[in-house]
């Protein structure tokens, strides 16, 4: 790993995604990247339908820049507290610090071509106003990056126990291969589950052992355990029982129909578990 991409708003949670970048970037050597992004829209939007009509285009004109500066204010405490947290870890000098401006979902490609992994809060800005919600832009950077993203929780805590759930899908395999590379992983406690939906108990046995084979071929040693029932409750509750640190799981594997009418998988494990949930797509 040579590049890590934290995400940050300034938030309680994206400070503890900064202290997750910084054990992360301590274990394996890699260059972080903080990115903040100004969305102005949020101001933009309200000034046009409320005031424009009263104050004349250019006051608004003005109003805006003002919201600028404040936006510019702000990006530099954001960079402050954020290089504060990498100086207490101890890697600050490898971090580099990038102000943009639109939505952070258009910009992620740009700064995720040469990361290896994103990281982001699982909430954001307005998690007091909304505290059973994920972030706004989460789900959308989750399924437009191509790189693994890393959605870290409310508190931060080193790495010590790994649950990745199986599926025998390819983002599932993603995931294995990602492992593999990562040297860190032979230092942590590994388990490999899978869910055993009813009546389909001999697929979840051949899941595993199929999760076996990869894990080793890619030199990794973990445990291996058939849960059985709803897959989010499953894993959710084997994720609190176990003390589990970091949940690895594909993401958003299924059509946007398909979710409409019966959810998501990965936006309920996001929810439910509090731990940080390692996407793979």
């Amino acid at each position: 790993m040579k590049r890590i991409l934290v995400c940050t708003d300034g938030s309680n949670y994206a400070q503890e995604s900064c202290r997750f970048a910084a054990w992360w970037a301590k274990q394996t050597g890699a260059a972080v990247s903080v990115l903040y992004v100004s969305d102005l829209r949020q101001y933009e939007i309200p000034a046009v339908a409320d005031v424009s009509g009263s104050l004349g285009i250019q006051p608004f004109e003005g109003m805006v820049s003002q919201m600028e500066e404040v936006e510019t204010q702000k990006s530099a405490f954001v960079k402050a507290s954020a290089i504060e947290i990498f100086e207490e870890m101890g890697v600050a000098a490898n971090v580099s610090f990038c102000h943009e401006t639109g939505m952070l979902v258009d910009r992620i490609e740009k700064f995720s071509e040469n990361a290896d992994l994103i990281l982001l809060g699982k909430r954001g800005e307005n998690v007091n106003f909304a505290t059973e919600h994920l972030g706004a832009m989460l789900e959308k950077v989750v399924r437009t990056a191509t790189r693994p993203c890393l959605v870290t929780s409310r508190q931060f805590k080193p790495l010590d126990r790994v649950a990745i759930a199986y599926d025998g899908g390819e983002s599932s395999k993603k995931a294995i291969c990602f492992m593999a590379r990562e040297e860190l992983f032979k230092a942590l406690s590994l388990h490999v589950i899978t869910v055993a939906e009813s009546g389909k108990e001999d697929l979840a046995a051949e899941r595993l052992k199929e999760a076996e084979g990869l894990m080793r071929q890619a030199a990794l040693h973990p445990t291996y355990q058939m849960l059985s029932g709803v897959v989010e409750t499953a894993i959710s509750n084997h994720v609190r029982r176990e003390k589990i640190d970091l949940l690895i799981a594909g993401a958003y594997g299924h059509s946007r129909i398909r979710e409409f009418f019966i959810g998501s998988t990965t936006t309920e494990l996001l929810r439910r578990c509090h731990v940080p949930v390692l996407c793979f797509r």
